[in-house]
């Protein structure tokens, strides 16, 4: 389990757990706002899929409190970098927070991996929400497009 202590607007500690035979059912089922849906997969279980089929990403289970919220992956590229994909938020469960803590965890994990990779995601340049949520946890543009989207990469607040 991954545990970055962030709680949502309800008070549920967000954390991050293996797909496992007890919750892949409801990662599958996970769904976004039908309007989101140009923006990502229609259910989890389109990247539950892509995560088996693909030696680059891991997929994990989003919790708030003990029920399964959301779907989120990970990856490590050709050069080193850390990769967070395939984020989504149960539609019922959006507005709370859950989003924020879910790229908070995972961003603070995979930046403490050996060697302190760049952390780095990508958006649709029309997903001004995501890029909103993104931009005010330290990721910046890059300059870079994936696929059409906005490659963007953690630069951690100066203390």
């Amino acid at each position: 389990m991954i545990d970055g202590a962030h709680l949502d607007r309800r008070g549920r500690r967000v954390t991050l757990r293996p797909v496992d035979d007890d919750n892949w059912r409801a990662v599958a089922d996970v769904a976004p706002y039908d309007a989101q849906r140009r923006f990502v997969a229609a259910l989890g279980a389109r990247y539950l899929l892509l995560s088996t089929r693909s030696e680059v990403w891991t997929s994990l289970a989003v919790y708030a409190g003990e029920a399964v919220v959301g779907h989120v992956m990970w990856g490590v590229d050709d050069d080193g970098s850390h990769w967070i994909g395939g984020m989504i938020v149960d539609a019922a469960e959006q507005n709370r927070g859950v989003g924020r803590a879910t790229v908070q965890t995972l961003t603070a994990w995979l930046s403490e991996r050996e060697g302190n990779p760049p952390v780095r995601l990508s958006y649709h340049p029309d997903n001004t929400r995501a890029a909103a949520l993104y931009q005010s946890l330290g990721f910046h543009p890059t300059g870079a497009m994936d696929d059409e989207e906005v490659v963007a990469e953690h630069k951690p607040h100066p203390c």
